[in-house]
């Protein structure tokens, strides 16, 4: 099982739509299915395309469109929201927040994207278990990596990267101190996954149940 990656920079960008993080495992699954389909006749190659095709689909990194409204915080994550609830937070704000939490299905885009423009105050990784990340005790059990941002108004977040059952490793280019802007990337899960994000009561939710979102792209709430 593989732990929390955490890097100093953003990986460059080829011009490619693929992360990075995805160049080893795609020549790995290319040269599988060569190897399949020479030993193994037709059957076989097929297999190793249809899971060349899954390790590229699953490291897909397309372009966003970013809203430009100041007052906008966006997913950070692409996936289905399964939660959006009040709750009190002790961990991260020390106050009530407003929970919502979105399941990354392995077959989602996996690049995660910056909620808000502003600063990284602290970041904190816990290793954790491995429930199945649409699971409730999930947010509090699991492996993850908390990211606590302050945008230009003093006003505090928090964006939990949470590892599922399937997902074996956290990637996060982020440091405290760091400026980021609003859609940036900043890391990744692989295989399965979860990402929670913690806002201020003051903070008004625009998505419920049900929703699906796009990281960088979709609002999931404003600020007032």
């Amino acid at each position: 099982m593989e732990a929390v990656v955490i890097t100093t920079f953003s990986p460059h960008r080829s011009g490619l739509p693929i992360a990075p993080e995805g160049y080893g495992l795609i020549v790995a699954a290319s040269a599988l299915a060569v190897v399949l389909w020479w030993l193994g006749g037709h059957v076989a190659g097929a297999l190793g395309v249809a899971l060349w095709a899954f390790v590229v689909g699953f490291f897909r990194d397309p372009e966003r469109v970013i809203p430009a409204d100041a007052g906008a915080i966006v997913a950070p994550a692409d996936g289905r929201i399964i939660n959006v609830a009040r709750v009190r937070d002790d961990r991260f704000l020390n106050s009530e927040a407003t929970l919502i939490s979105i399941f990354m299905s392995p077959l989602n885009v996996h690049v995660n994207r910056v909620p808000v423009t502003g600063r990284v105050v602290d970041i904190r990784y816990n290793q954790g278990k491995y429930f199945r990340a649409y699971a409730e005790k999930a947010s509090l059990d699991n492996e993850q990596n908390a990211v606590m941002m302050e945008d230009e108004h003093g006003r505090r977040l928090c964006f939990v990267q949470i590892a599922g059952f399937l997902a074996r490793r956290i990637v996060c280019y982020l440091r405290p101190g760091m400026q980021v802007e609003r859609g940036q990337r900043f890391g990744m899960i692989r295989f399965g996954s979860r990402v929670d994000v913690y806002l201020p009561p003051a903070a008004t939710p625009y998505v419920a149940a049900g929703t699906n979102v796009c990281a960088g792209s979709t609002v999931i709430a404003r600020w007032p």
